[in-house]
């Protein structure tokens, strides 16, 4: 299955980036290609992540890594992940909201 990245999302993978890179550069990079590896988990198994409760949608899943939730809807043959966004962060507060904008 093939996996397609929104720039929204590539968007908060470089927020991400810039965060940790403040600190220590080196761990930033390393963090972002874990992120980009577990996503390419999905490849093999598009379904093991699970709904996000806020949408309400079947083909709207999230793969939770370490405080990030990789949201992303399920097509026929594609995944498509349309945002990063820290588990802290309130889904049902957000005017955009990442299945909605995409």
């Amino acid at each position: 299955m093939k996996i397609e990245w929104a720039e929204p999302a590539e968007l908060d993978l470089d927020d991400i980036y810039a965060y940790i890179a403040r600190d220590v550069p080196i761990y930033a990079e390393q963090f972002v290609d874990r992120i980009i590896e577990a996503v390419d988990l999905l490849h093999e198994q598009p379904f093991m992540g699970r709904e996000v409760p806020e949408a309400e949608r079947e083909d709207v899943r999230e793969l939770i890594f370490q405080n990030y939730r990789v949201i992303y809807f399920v097509k026929a043959d594609y995944l498509y992940i349309v945002a990063v966004i820290h588990g802290s962060r309130d889904l049902t507060r957000m005017d955009n909201k990442p299945w909605e904008v995409v």
